[in-house]
């Protein structure tokens, strides 16, 4: 490809199984700051040994055009050595995008699938569009924007890990048992694709919670929640987390942070650390 300027079978750190020398010249466009790589056609592992060789290369950023469900989409990319970098998706990554992300960044120009930021660890991911199920599963680290909606089980398992704090702000509504389970972190849920005084769609809100914190901005009635949850009263250090965090949302998706900030919040809150004590014999 034109501007190509790496001979990847030069390099004494090539690494074993990754594509063959030819498959790389053929789908991988590089500089010194910059890889563009063409995902038609390819598999998922052959897509993300690009992605680690690119890395390897010293670049700071990675676009990645074609992308129509390749799997797995910067999980192999932990090299503590090496700058971070951003990558840019154009169309459609498959499931557990960043899944075990540690300190990238990953910016997807439509929508995404199930898994998102899977046991993600540091960095961040915004998707300008939706994201399927199970968004931020077992995360515990990091910062994900989902600009609209997300499908069922956001949040699952969020958990905290020493300093860390992950963060997942959705835009839209989710579907049920958002947040299930968690342990920790802060998750936001804006309302933003419903209309004034529709009810989010989700049932079961922090069925299992035990941890963490869930900003919801809209309406929900008692029912929708979980039995392990409460509704408490925002404090001055929960109004500006959620300012902070609305203004970074706003500054990525092209929004008003003072229009949502008018919007009425509710703090969701675990009403106990052990829920689930009672039914093991220690």
């Amino acid at each position: 490809m034109n501007g190509l300027n790496v001979k990847f079978g030069m390099r004494d750190n090539f690494l074993d199984g990754l594509m063959p020398v030819s498959k790389l010249l053929e789908y991988a466009d590089i500089n010194e700051t910059k890889a563009v790589i063409d995902a038609r056609g390819l598999k998922h592992k052959e897509l993300n040994d690009l992605l680690r060789e690119s890395l390897q290369h010293g670049v700071s950023r990675i676009v990645i055009n074609n992308v129509f469900g390749q799997r797995y989409i910067g999980t192999r990319l932990y090299d503590p050595g090496r700058e971070k970098v951003t990558i840019e998706i154009n169309n459609f990554p498959g499931n557990d995008l960043g899944a075990f992300l540690n300190g990238h960044r990953i910016i997807v120009h439509g929508n995404a699938q199930d898994g998102v930021g899977n046991t993600m660890d540091a960095g961040e991911i915004i998707v300008h569009g939706r994201a399927g199920d199970v968004a931020a599963m077992s995360m515990r680290g990091g910062r994900i924007f989902i600009r609209d909606n997300v499908g069922y089980r956001a949040a699952i398992h969020m958990k905290e890990y020493r300093d860390k704090v992950p963060v997942l702000v959705i835009g839209g509504t989710a579907q049920d048992f958002l947040g299930e389970y968690m342990a920790g972190g802060i998750l936001i849920l804006l309302g933003l694709t419903l209309q004034e005084n529709d009810l989010h769609r989700a049932n079961y809100i922090g069925t299992g919670m035990h941890g963490g914190v869930i900003y919801l901005r809209g309406h929900v009635e008692q029912h929708q929640l979980g039995r392990e949850v409460g509704i408490r009263p925002l404090d001055e250090k929960d109004k500006e987390i959620i300012r902070n965090y609305v203004v970074e949302y706003c500054r990525h998706f092209d929004a008003n942070p003072e229009e949502i900030l008018q919007g009425p919040f509710i703090k969701l809150l675990p009403v106990s650390k052990r829920p689930y004590g009672k039914i093991y014999a220690y």
